[in-house]
């Protein structure tokens, strides 16, 4: 039986709708689900024992990796968010540059990208939704691809994303496995978006205060990837929802199992680089509740300075949104890396610590 679907409500020329930020309970890469209940639903998958899966779920990887052939292997992400910014054309160039770096993270070449979004278009009506999909197209190009389709669906709430494809030698995947102790921690783009898009979205700050975060957010880590690789590091991730302590968490963990004995790290706080005012936020209460669940699951396996206050600790685990790469390095290919990511303009290329055997896998010990 066919049902009639109700029309929707079109827009009435005298009301003013809302901002993207209002319509999202969460923003950006904040609305991941935690670490914890992630874990909790993922534990009962089985582990892919199809020989062609590289790189499958059970490492918490930035992508899947399928062998194609010996010398070619696909790379297959994809990344979903609701609003950080009101402006739709920030929104979908941000998004698409957050989809894209799990594919420069394995260091891959992306391929093609699909979209899709969830949208209300009785209350948002087309404009702006075209207005998200200029500017994913337009990040897509920059990075030499095409949106070639994509799904759409109606929601309460706006989410837009893509689903990005990529190839890579299988001989030169850079995996979150491969940290070893003695290797350097470089962290490429500065952290804090997470705390800077909550000042905004709650009114105790002007947008104004986002503009760098916004270039840096729709900055590809294309170059960075290109360094990366040409210094034949050991391991890479992008840091995103899960904050800088959940994503170096994940590759310790990661190169623990593939390495069959414990690996943690040593952080230096005053080394990683920070946006402006985000401490400021932080010490007046302004965090999202992704940030404080970032830093309630890394909490057993951080060892903090006692000079770290919980606004600092807090900094740490702040859910980023199309943050940089962490690349793990040997200090012989150090030097070489720096200059490389510096000569390629990279938002910053900083030496925030180091890889070291631990007594338990994913340690990690925070200096001020």
């Amino acid at each position: 039986m066919n049902v009639a679907t109700p029309p929707l409500k079109p827009i009435s020329p005298e009301s003013t709708p809302p901002r993207l930020t209002e319509l999202a309970r969460f923003a950006g890469c904040a609305a991941k689900i935690s670490q914890s209940d992630l874990h909790a639903a993922l534990s009962g998958l089985p582990i892919a024992t199809d020989p062609r899966v590289m790189v499958g779920h059970d490492t918490s990887d930035d992508a899947a990796v399928i062998r194609l052939r010996d010398d070619l292997a696909l790379v297959e992400t994809v990344d979903i968010f609701p609003p950080i910014v009101d402006d739709p054309f920030d929104y979908g160039r941000i998004a698409a540059t957050n989809a894209l770096s799990d594919i420069y993270a394995m260091g891959a070449t992306p391929l093609n990208a699909l979209s899709f979004v969830a949208w209300p278009v009785d209350r948002l009506g087309t404009a702006p939704l075209r207005q998200v999909l200029d500017g994913a197209a337009a990040i897509c190009a920059e990075a030499g691809i095409a949106i070639s389709g994509g799904h759409s669906i109606v929601d309460e709430e706006p989410k837009f994303g893509l689903f990005v494809t990529g190839t890579i030698h299988p001989d030169r995947i850079v995996s979150n496995a491969g940290a070893r102790p003695g290797d350097v921690l470089v962290l490429t783009k500065p952290i804090g978006t997470g705390v800077l898009t909550t000042a905004v979205k709650r009114n105790a700050a002007p947008e104004s205060v986002l503009q760098a975060a916004i270039r840096s957010m729709t900055t590809l880590n294309r170059h960075a990837a290109e360094a990366m690789v040409a210094a034949h590091a050991t391991a890479g991730t992008d840091i995103t929802g899960f904050g800088l302590l959940g994503h170096l968490g994940n590759m310790l963990r990661a190169s623990s199992t593939a390495a069959g004995r414990p690996i943690g790290a040593c952080l230096s706080y005053a080394a990683v680089p920070i946006f402006d005012k985000v401490e400021t936020f932080l010490q007046a209460g302004l965090c999202p509740g992704g940030t404080k669940r970032n830093l309630e699951y890394a909490a057993p396996n951080a060892r903090f300075a006692d000079g770290l206050a919980e606004p600092q600790r807090l900094l740490l685990a702040d859910a980023q949104t199309s943050g940089g790469l962490l690349i793990a390095v040997p200090q012989a290919r150090l030097a070489g890396l720096l200059a490389d990511l510096k000569q390629r303009g990279t938002p910053v290329a900083a030496v925030i610590g180091s890889v070291v055997a631990a007594e338990a896998a994913g340690v990690i010990e925070v200096t001020a």
